[in-house]
């Protein structure tokens, strides 16, 4: 608003920067479609509000990439794979057109997992490869929306757009040191994204700040005529997120279940509730029943969606997946009817279970990552990789929300002794992330410092 710099500006910035970093070494791989003449089409438009005291929203001349799963105008939606998106895109999913309404500048498309089976963000193929940890660019993102929490924590914007099944949004931002933020199931549009898995699945931004996050989530959260899971949602709010304490808050917390990551994750996040205490909050401890068959049920609804909707691909396109997209595929067709029917049985009970607990808490804290970023392996550049354990370990924290739909918010706290980041999770109830915010905030403030990444790019300067 001041003048000092323009969206294009910072556009021929972020175009000089894409340029830059997929010709260092390793490339960074966090954003694998982009278009010059698109980018600056947008950010001229945008300095032209800016002149005329115009502008559209908080948004306006923010750079944001979206995932390959999404539709963006003139992308490929390849979804990580190299048979899909033959074709350019016609028309926006519903997240990238309500970003342009808002003036935002989509600077193009982030690399992912294929098809989204994974949790690290490891994807030899040639339209992609890996993706980098920007702290450390020997280790991995974590998946699958991994080229959009890399690109945030590079610097290339401050906005990313995800999808979560599986932990998929929260598990890069956990793994890249930035906020992301799972929305209630159905809470934000997946109109415009291939959809993998229906019951499982939210969007939501990966950002640099709560207070980013905020503002990305109250712009696309509403009801979508296009998609039926999130006509019935009561009206977004951020309420009493700036409140100056967090008195009259009660956060629940599974002991038992919380120290189930490495120690030294433990021993911040422990700190981290002893800091939410301190401003007021009041901590619960409570016990999360049956969180194994909560485990077991969420892989069988994820997978036998996600085998359903790819069955044309598996017979058609095997040879070209990559090998443990075709595994996980192939164990998914091992499930039977009857085993998707059990799972959404316990589905109901973990609901109504939840229902209880927050009759008594607003929040359930755990760490957001049992682990921090794994390394990349040689092996891993050629053929992938694939590590059931780490799989379950990733996601350990992630599945109770994505199988009962209630959201998610992850934020860094510190880092471990190697400089990898650290998150904390804070779960709430349906359609309450106002109150994940609010606590997300004073989280920020616990963490005393924020380090730079090894691969990090200013954008402003």
């Amino acid at each position: 608003r001041s003048g000092k710099l323009t969206p294009s500006q910072v556009a021929k910035n972020i175009i000089a920067t894409l340029e830059d970093c997929d010709k260092s070494t390793p490339p960074l791989r966090a954003i694998v479609q982009w278009d010059q003449e698109q980018i600056m089409l947008m950010a001229e438009a945008s300095t032209a509000r800016y002149r005329n005291k115009c502008t559209l929203s908080y948004l306006d001349g923010i750079p944001v990439c979206l995932k390959e799963e999404f539709k963006v105008v003139p992308y490929h939606q390849r979804v990580g794979t190299v048979y899909l998106g033959t074709e350019p895109e016609t028309e926006d999913a519903t997240v990238a057109k309500k970003l342009r309404e808002a003036g935002a500048i989509i600077i193009g498309v982030s690399n992912m997992h294929e098809l989204g089976t994974g949790t690290t963000g490891c994807n030899p193929n040639r339209y992609h490869k890996i993706p980098r940890n920007p702290y450390k660019p020997n280790h991995f993102t974590g998946g699958s929306s991994s080229g959009s929490a890399a690109a945030v924590a590079a610097g290339l914007c401050p906005v990313a757009i995800g999808t979560d099944g599986g932990g998929s949004v929260r598990i890069p931002a956990s793994f890249c040191g930035v906020v992301g933020l799972k929305g209630t199931f159905g809470r934000i549009s997946c109109h415009g994204s291939l959809p993998l898995s229906y019951s499982t699945v939210s969007v939501g931004p990966i950002c640099t700040s709560v207070a980013d996050a905020a503002i990305v989530y109250s712009i696309l959260a509403e009801p979508d005529p296009l998609y039926p899971y999130g006509l019935k949602q009561p009206k977004a709010t951020l309420s009493d997120m700036c409140a100056p304490d967090l008195k009259g808050l009660k956060l629940g917390v599974d002991w038992t279940f919380f120290k189930a990551c490495d120690a030294e994750i433990l021993s911040i996040c422990e700190k981290a509730v002893e800091h939410l205490q301190s401003l007021g909050a009041s901590v619960v401890e409570l016990s999360l029943p049956e969180m194994e068959e909560v485990r077991v049920a969420h892989v069988i609804c994820i997978l036998s969606e996600m085998r359903d909707f790819l069955q044309p691909d598996f017979n058609k396109h095997f040879q070209e997946m990559n090998l443990d997209t075709r595994a996980n595929l192939a164990l998914a067709s091992q499930f039977t009817a009857l085993d998707y029917i059990t799972a959404n049985r316990q589905r109901t009970r973990s609901m109504r279970f939840l229902r209880e607990i927050f009759t008594t808490v607003n929040c359930i804290l755990t760490p957001a990552v049992a682990c921090t970023a794994p390394r990349i392996y040689e092996s891993d550049l050629l053929t992938g990789s694939s590590d059931m354990s780490l799989t379950v370990r990733c996601m350990r924290f992630m599945q109770l929300g994505n199988f009962t739909g209630i959201p998610g918010l992850v934020i860094p706290i510190g880092y471990s002794a190697a400089g990898l980041p650290i998150s904390f999770q804070v779960m709430g109830k349906w359609w309450d992330e106002a109150v994940l915010l609010r606590v997300g905030l004073k989280l920020e403030e616990f963490r005393c410092q924020t380090k730079k990444p090894s691969i990090y790019y200013d954008v402003l300067a």
